[in-house]
């Protein structure tokens, strides 16, 4: 049995493998539309959460199986005490295959040790979101139709955000890849990421404060809320956030055939403007969500014997 708490959890062989598997189902959805009847995913949010939830739901449903689960951690027996271990070794009672998303870093991989189903961690805190980052390598791959030579900007909360950290930590993996990090001083990457992934596998990178000088040589914008709640002061945060919502002007340098992403939500950090534009992919990238999540389920379950 295999669980899913981190994307370094899979090989490099078995990304291409899922990515391969995902793109079968987009092309051939009936070969698939059984193959888990009779089969239970349980969705534990004890963090709240609209596209990830309803993407892990809806991939079960298109397989032929069922969910089960609750969305808030006050509608479960979380609200009365209970351990993360006690409610997982429970629910692995009723269910073939768990997501969880936890608002404390480190729960799925507690989880893991009392579940005798796998566990797919669906967010934990501010550490990692693997299958976000299976979602976006799905949607580059797409895209692009490759991983290697990619130039890749990431803009926005750099310190914060979870999809950040875990794309980096995928992408770092690939072949000459470089990176741009456009983010404010007071939202840069942390010293970790640098030092303990981009430095340690290599990786080029260098930081920008404005999103016009790094436009030309992207292949991939990577677009996150600049976050009002992390800045010290009003002044800061008024002073930064007009550099971070991207609207067409800011593309008039881009590539012909850049590539816009964000892991949703947006609130006003990508102009709306920007959606009728051919670059830009993150509605399509929500829906490839869905697909890799579905060769997702049926990879954990047939690695453990349940399919």
């Amino acid at each position: 049995m295999r669980h899913l708490l981190d994307t370094t959890d899979l090989s490099l062989e078995e990304i291409d493998e899922m990515i391969s598997l995902a793109n079968d189902i987009i092309e051939n959805k009936e070969k698939y539309a059984h193959i888990c009847s009779g089969k239970k995913l349980a969705t534990l949010f004890f963090e709240p959460s609209t596209r990830t939830r309803l993407s892990f739901e809806a991939a079960m449903y298109e397989l032929g199986g069922n969910v089960l689960g609750f969305s808030d951690a006050g509608s479960s027996s979380a609200s009365k005490g209970e351990s993360v271990e006690d409610t997982v070794t429970m629910v692995s009672c009723y269910a073939d295959i768990i997501a969880m998303r936890h608002p404390l870093e480190g729960a799925p991989r507690v989880a893991s040790f009392r579940s005798s189903v796998p566990i797919i961690n669906a967010g934990d805190g501010g550490h990692s979101h693997p299958t976000q980052t299976l979602t976006d390598l799905f949607t580059v791959y797409r895209e692009k139709g490759r991983f290697d030579n990619l130039t890749v900007g990431l803009c926005g909360d750099l310190k914060f955000g979870r999809t950040v950290h875990s794309l980096i930590k995928a992408m770092c993996r690939y072949n000459n890849v470089k990176f741009v990090l456009i983010s404010p001083k007071e939202l840069s990457v942390p010293d970790y990421i640098k030092t303990d992934v981009l430095e340690k596998s290599s990786s080029s990178y260098r930081e920008v404060e404005t999103m016009e000088e790094a436009m030309p040589e992207l292949d991939i914008l990577y677009m996150t809320r600049i976050q009002r709640e992390r800045f010290f002061s009003e002044d800061e945060y008024l002073k930064h956030k007009d550099a971070f919502i991207l609207d067409l002007s800011k593309l008039e340098n881009a590539k012909e055939d850049l590539t816009i992403m964000h892991p949703l939500p947006r609130v006003n950090e990508i102009a709306t403007e920007v959606d009728d534009d051919p670059r830009a992919k993150y509605f399509e990238q929500a829906l490839n969500g869905k697909y890799i999540r579905m060769a997702l389920i049926k990879t954990l379950l047939e690695w453990g014997g349940a399919l």
